[in-house]
């Protein structure tokens, strides 16, 4: 077993296709959603894109106004145990307006990543993540990727 550098953990959010963020209301209470994400340095961002929602009003929005700090989780699962794996990234997190200019960029980078917003571009709000902590665990020490 091994903890993972913070290289390490980049290099598995990098890869993974979804993550689950987890943000807290003002009263401390925790909410945990699936999101789709990029990451360009030590940040990670999301966007509020077209899919149905029950409100526009999000609650992981309406968190982060109230309490800005964020944890994002990435894993990967195996029944082969000896390939578990998982990375963390910790920050503070902001919304961003559609117009701005890191959100215009976020949404390239998204529509680069996936399809989907290739397809449907997303018209709302950017979650941007400035990422304080990378950490991770593995079952097994990484391969060193290629550069």
């Amino acid at each position: 077993m091994t903890t993972l550098d913070p290289d390490a953990a980049r290099q598995l959010f990098g890869a993974a296709r979804v993550a689950r963020l987890a943000t807290v209301d003002a009263d401390a209470r925790p909410h945990l959603v699936p999101i789709v994400f990029v990451v360009r340095g030590d940040s990670l961002f999301s966007a509020v894109d077209a899919k149905p929602k029950r409100s526009q009003e999000l609650r992981r929005l309406a968190n982060i106004q109230a309490n800005p700090a964020v944890s994002v989780l990435v894993d990967e699962y195996d029944e082969d145990w000896t390939a578990l794996r998982w990375a963390r990234a910790d920050g503070v997190a902001e919304v961003l307006a559609p117009d701005h200019p890191q959100a215009r960029a976020a949404v390239v980078l998204l529509a680069a990543k996936y399809r989907q917003y290739r397809e449907q571009p997303p018209p709302g709000l950017v979650l941007a993540v400035e990422v304080a902590r990378w950490s991770g665990w593995s079952f097994v020490a990484p391969k060193p990727q290629p550069h």
